[in-house]
């Protein structure tokens, strides 16, 4: 039961995230349909996302947020050319 448990619990927040990233993409498109550079919606959006963590997760929580994010980075996980199979 406990796994099942688990499977349903990884569910929600993989549509929590989805649903999250088409709010970000939603707000993304207003700013640029508003005449605002990406490189400034990317920076508002780094700047926003880091002051949410530290404050969720302190300063150490997040230095290992970033690590991973590295990492991620790295591998190519958010590299625009990814090709997701």
């Amino acid at each position: 039961m406990e796994a099942r448990r688990n499977d349903i619990d990884d569910m929600i927040v993989h549509e929590k995230m989805q649903a999250a990233l088409e709010y970000q993409n939603e707000a993304w498109a207003d700013g640029m349909a508003d005449g605002i550079e990406p490189e400034i919606i990317a920076d508002a959006a780094f700047a926003l996302a880091m002051r949410e963590s530290i404050r969720i997760h302190g300063e150490e929580g997040v230095e290992a947020i970033l690590e991973s994010l590295r990492e991620r980075m790295l591998a190519g996980e958010f590299s625009p050319q990814r090709i997701i199979q």
